[in-house]
């Protein structure tokens, strides 16, 4: 069991899908779940939230930092940006359930 998540943690850090970013991305999906719930959202919108401002973050981060410039390749700044908008989405989900 240890060697399968040892080597999925290692495709994931190879891959950029990780990065120091991706605790961020963590506590401002939590964050931002919390706030809207607060607000009183529905649970649906809350991650709706969560998932259109971190979709509007990537795609101002796209233009503002562009991609091979900060990830190396097109790939890498794929992997990375499903991989920030899913735990985002997931710490969102996490909370209303």
């Amino acid at each position: 069991m240890f060697s399968f998540l040892h080597k999925f943690v290692g495709w994931q850090l190879r891959t950029g899908q990780l990065d120091h970013w991706t605790a961020y991305h963590l506590a401002g999906g939590a964050f931002i779940c919390k706030v809207a719930l607060w607000c009183g959202a529905s649970a649906f919108w809350a991650v709706m939230a969560v998932f259109l401002l971190g979709l509007l973050w990537e795609v101002i981060e796209y233009f503002v930092e562009g991609t091979v410039e900060v990830y190396g390749s097109r790939e890498k700044w794929a992997y990375n940006t499903a991989a920030d908008l899913f735990v985002e989405t997931a710490i969102a989900v996490w909370i209303v359930v």
